[in-house]
């Protein structure tokens, strides 16, 4: 090989590894975001049109965006609230104590278990004939929560928000540098001012970016709620299901592309924002 290929050729190799993730972006997210963007500036016939985005943000469609922001920020800010307080007992736990083992472990699959599971799961323990209103039944108390409600949605969404909190925020408490903290307690620093001046701000760009992660994650949560209300709820990643499941008003077969494309710009920008915040965290992590 010409020894001028040679660089060429090592660069090649080192990007042959990240091919097939190229390929998986391009085939599974790449075309089909182009192709509703193309889309929800067409008509049904394939004239350019506005349309679309005007039926998408107003009346109903409005008021689905306004739902799905509405849940998402309650599902993002109570489990990160709660997600960062068990981060951080984990954290102040000894390394190879059993509890902090099994916490992080059992996070890990309540992080990615929702869907029809954790519906049923959920409508099996609280439901109108469930077991818990059956045992609360036998002790003269007569409760029946609505489960399919949109304060039930949030409850639900808890389930796995919580523990996706603890670990996305964990890493975080693990780059808190203990010489930091001797460095404050030897200049006559207390727990608060160590936390005012050095451990708050090195955490909170990566609290914030866990924030918008859980937002991002419950805007885009479809199968739960759908099977928790059957779309008695107008969340948007449930009008977009009837459009695909057919339930679509003449004329107005694209509309559903041009409430996907709002979906996309919302988490485009929110993970914008993420990244920046990883950044500054990164940025503390490698002092």
């Amino acid at each position: 090989m010409p020894t001028w290929l040679r660089p060429l050729a090592k660069r090649v190799a080192a990007l042959g590894g990240l091919l097939p993730f190229l390929a998986y972006i391009t085939i599974f997210l790449l075309i089909p975001a182009i192709a509703v963007i193309v889309g929800a500036f067409k008509t049904p016939d394939g004239h350019a049109t506005l349309h679309n985005f005007h039926v998408a943000t107003t009346g109903v469609y409005r008021h689905g965006y306004e739902k799905s922001i509405k849940l998402s920020l309650v599902a993002s800010i109570v489990p990160a609230i709660v997600g960062f307080v068990i981060a951080q007992a984990i954290h102040k736990s000894p390394q190879d104590a059993f509890l902090r083992k099994f916490v992080v472990s059992l996070s890990g699959v309540f992080a990615n278990f929702g869907g029809v599971p954790l519906a049923f799961l959920f409508i099996s323990t609280f439901g109108p004939v469930s077991l818990t209103n059956s045992w609360l039944s036998h002790l003269g108390i007569h409760w029946a929560p609505n489960v399919h409600s949109f304060d039930a949605v949030v409850a639900v969404y808890l389930y796995f928000q919580i523990p996706l909190m603890v670990l996305v925020i964990l890493p975080a408490f693990e780059g808190l540098k203990p010489a930091w903290r001797e460095a404050s307690d030897n200049l006559g620093g207390n727990s608060f001012s160590y936390w005012r001046h050095v451990g708050g701000p090195a955490i909170l760009p990566a609290f914030l970016g866990a924030v918008l992660l859980l937002f991002g994650s419950a805007f885009s949560a479809y199968a739960t709620a759908q099977a928790l209300t059957s779309g008695t709820i107008p969340l948007t990643p449930i009008q977009i299901g009837s459009f695909l499941n057919g339930n679509v008003f003449p004329g107005q077969e694209n509309v559903g592309k041009a409430l996907a494309a709002g979906m996309l710009v919302i988490i485009a920008v929110v993970m914008g924002i993420y990244s920046v915040f990883q950044r500054r965290a990164a940025r503390w992590a490698s002092t």
